[in-house]
């Protein structure tokens, strides 16, 4: 049977962690209790029991002894003091009234026990007041869209044929003359919806790319001359005798810059005539703008549910650690005490609250009528989603293919080392045409399984990985889907280059047999852009985007997803290279006449090498100067700079392998030291949180995920060491007679495994980060706002 203890872990939420009942200490304090009960001599105990006895009859002919007889036994009173703030509820204090064995613990167990039930209450008390005023302001938003629906749907019977031909169906209202009131709030955290269903799939989609690229319309704002500022994306407007602000996302750059344009036009050109009309200009509210609206209303609710349930978690989780540890507290004094303070328990305020069931009920209630056609099962798929159970069938095949990649791999290795492939003087056509391939392919899967094993230590450590990076959870890749990819895709890349090996070994020529690496490339890139819902396409797409937004980094909103990409690609500059080699040499032909070289004589080859090295840092760059933009923080500056850092190094060492030069030298030194301290620092203090000299735990940050401290240590040594191997590219240091490709080769790899070293402690800080501010649901932007007639 599983302890009370580790289930309680296992099921809490782990933002909240801090705000649960503090079971652990409690039980320690109780533990205290059991020893000296246990140490006390029977003498001792029957005095003990002697004096008990005469001072509880004394106290039963005292004024009060009634009221103690009402509370049950007599052994404990608990007193509830009004709190100087009214937010905060009522204060809980337990008052001994018999005489333990040992007077300070029991009033150590009970302190600490009237502190976790003061502290539940508060907290409960303040996630419920967010929660209901997130519910009210749901509540108004849909209302105004329904009004704005029967308004549409009503201009739509009324419109003419013609007109309903020429242009989208449309509601007009009036924009606000006056510059203050277009001013309000913009939501700064973003929501993803949740749904399962097949035909709601496209329409997930989009709406996280609206949740994604909310704050453009933040981001683009331009300042008047009295200092107020103006919202592009947000207008303000009067429809049915209400004065709104509706402030849809600008999804993608062509928006972004039609948007520009607009608001360029209308201040040069209209401002005038919009300060002379008293009506002000029209706006037209289409059904594109309430088909977003729409779903940035639905994510929200989705978020809302979630949150609900979540604290319905909470009060059924403590409410059990309070009974719980009652028991073993009467178990360990021989004292009933579990009746008393029970009831106080389930009396307070985060147990007799049903605000929070009733806001469930309405939202589910509002969900079901409006966004699942009265289909109660359609809605709960969205607002209960299942995650997918772990199949046997999987841990199978991925001892399987695990099996036939060592199979494979154990022959390719003892074939190419009686072929003499991977020697200095080795078939320079293999090395140069075949082994890129191979290498793309495992510093690829590499990575993959490294995210792997990344994800089954986020699950071991209760890291939130699927909040913090936003998503599904019914989409998510597990684990062990990972390592089934990784295994799979890894045994039909050894398999395909055994045979090309075995067939070279036999005597066929490279012309014969050389499309073989670029079949098995093409074939890869097919899958990953394969519309069928297949081999995990919603993760496929999903990559698909993320690489997109890292591409067009300063036009899209920054997420934890896109720059924690983007940190990925800075390690795999090796790839990348590879793949603009490969990619070279057989869309150029080259491959029919065996002339590897010719890229590398090409001009516009080499200068694309320089672009190819660095673009991942300029990618990262850009992204950090678009989170500076967007939220004005300096630390993203300091850290644009890290990165301009290693796009200067990464750039001197290109220039280094194509003219071997004292000065060259000298500046791949100067620019890789530099380089790596600013990589070292921001590693240490800003990504991981460690080096804090006055932390509680030296050295290290104060909130720490892993028991044992030496680990946290182990791994600044070992990043240290990893950051240090350019130091390859002075030494040209080789492993004995093996090419110098297969030491590059190796040395990739040490910065892949680098990389998925510090993707854990990343991600630990990040956690910690967001449980340090209780933040378990992402907060969904809204679009309507309403104006008040005063501003």
């Amino acid at each position: 049977m599983v302890k009370f203890s580790k289930q309680f872990e296992g099921q809490l939420i782990p933002e909240w962690k801090e705000a649960f009942v503090d079971y652990w200490q409690l039980k320690k304090d109780l533990k205290k209790i059991h020893l000296l009960n246990n140490n006390n001599t029977n003498t001792k105990q029957h005095e003990t029991t002697l004096q008990s006895s005469i001072i509880s009859s004394i106290r039963k002919l005292s004024l009060f002894g009634h009221q103690h007889r009402e509370r049950g036994h007599g052994v404990i009173q608990v007193h509830t003091k009004l709190a100087s703030s009214g937010s905060k509820g009522d204060m809980y204090e337990t008052e001994l009234l018999e005489q333990f064995a040992d007077t300070d613990a029991p009033n150590e167990f009970f302190a600490c026990l009237d502190l976790q039930l003061n502290k539940v209450n508060q907290f409960y008390r303040v996630k419920e007041k967010e929660f209901l005023e997130r519910g009210d302001s749901l509540k108004k938003q849909m209302d105004i869209l329904i009004e704005l629906k029967t308004a549409l749907k009503q201009q739509r019977q009324k419109g003419s044929s013609s007109q309903e031909a020429k242009e989208e169906d449309s509601i007009s209202g009036t924009i606000s003359c006056d510059d203050e009131s277009i001013r309000g709030k913009t939501e700064q955290d973003q929501g993803q919806d949740n749904g399962t269903e097949d035909e709601f799939d496209k329409n997930d989609a989009e709406f996280t790319e609206l949740t994604k690229t909310e704050e453009l319309g933040q981001s683009m704002r331009m300042k008047r001359d009295d200092g107020k500022m103006r919202t592009l994306s947000g207008r303000v407007f009067n429809c049915q005798g209400k004065t709104l602000r509706i402030n849809i996302p600008l999804t993608n750059p062509s928006r972004a810059f039609s948007a520009i344009t607009y608001l360029l036009w209308d201040d040069l050109v209209n401002q005038s005539s919009r300060k002379c009309s008293p009506e002000g200009s029209r706006l037209h509210i289409n059904k594109t703008k309430l088909w977003h609206a729409e779903k940035m209303i639905r994510g929200a609710f989705i978020e809302l549910y979630k949150g609900l349930g979540y604290l319905k978690t909470y009060r059924n989780l403590n409410m059990l650690a309070f009974v719980k540890i009652l028991k073993k507290f009467d178990k360990a004094t021989n004292k009933q005490v579990l009746p008393i303070y029970l009831k106080v328990v389930e009396s307070s305020y985060f147990n007799s609250s049903d605000k929070v069931m009733k806001l469930a009920d309405d939202v589910e209630e509002i969900f079901i009528k409006h966004f699942a056609q009265d289909d109660r099962r359609k809605a709960m798929k969205y607002l209960k989603p299942t995650q997918r159970k772990d199949s046997h069938t999987v841990t199978f095949f991925i001892g399987l293919f695990t099996g036939c990649f060592i199979a494979m791999f154990v022959g390719y290795v003892i074939m190419a080392h009686i072929a003499g492939m991977y020697r200095s003087k080795s078939d320079t056509v293999y090395m140069e045409t075949v082994y890129p391939v191979l290498s793309m392919f495992s510093l690829l899967f590499l990575h993959f399984f490294l995210y792997g094993c990344n994800i089954f230590m986020w699950r071991k450590t209760r890291i939130n990985y699927s909040f913090i990076f936003e998503l599904a959870p019914t989409k998510e890749l597990k684990y062990r889907d990972v390592f089934l990819i990784c295994t799979t895709t890894m045994t039909a890349v050894m398999g395909v280059l055994f045979v090309h090996l075995w067939l070279v070994a036999k005597g066929y020529s490279y012309a014969q047999v050389q499309a073989i690496p670029a079949f098995l490339l093409l074939i890869f890139l097919l899958l990953l852009v394969c519309p069928f819902n297949i081999f995990y396409k919603s993760s496929r797409y999903r990559f698909l985007c993320v690489i997109r937004n890292i591409v067009l980094s300063p036009f899209y909103k920054v997420v934890m997803l896109d720059f924690f990409m983007a940190d990925q690609l800075c390690s795999q500059v090796p790839l990348l290279r590879n793949l603009e080699y490969v990619a070279c040499y057989y869309i150029t032909g080259s491959y029919k006449t065996q002339d590897y070289g010719y890229c590398m004589r090409t001009k516009y080859y080499r200068d694309l090498a320089y672009a190819v090295s660095f673009l991942p840092y300029y990618w990262r760059a850009m992204q950090c100067a678009r989170r500076w933009f967007d939220e004005g923080q300096m630390s993203h500056l300091i850290n644009l700079g890290k990165y301009v850092s290693a796009m200067l190094a990464a750039g001197a060492k290109v220039a280094y392998e194509k003219d071997r030069t004292m000065g060259w030298l000298c500046l791949v030194v100067i620019t890789s030291s530099a380089a790596t301290v600013y990589q070292l620092y921001w590693d240490f203090v800003k990504d991981w949180g460690l080096l804090q000299f006055h932390s509680k735990n030296p050295w290290l940050r104060n909130e720490l995920i892993l028991r044992r401290k030496f680990i946290y240590f182990f791994s600044m040594g070992l990043n240290l060491i990893l950051r240090l191997a350019w130091l390859q590219t002075i030494l040209h240091s080789s492993f004995g007679s093996v090419d110098y490709r297969v030491t590059g080769l190796f040395l990739a790899a040490l910065e892949v495994v680098r990389r998925g070293h510090w993707n854990f402690f990343r991600l630990e800080n990040e956690h910690l980060n967001n449980a340090g501010k209780f933040r378990a649901v992402k907060t969904v932007p809204l679009p309507f706002h309403e104006v008040d007639d005063q501003d």
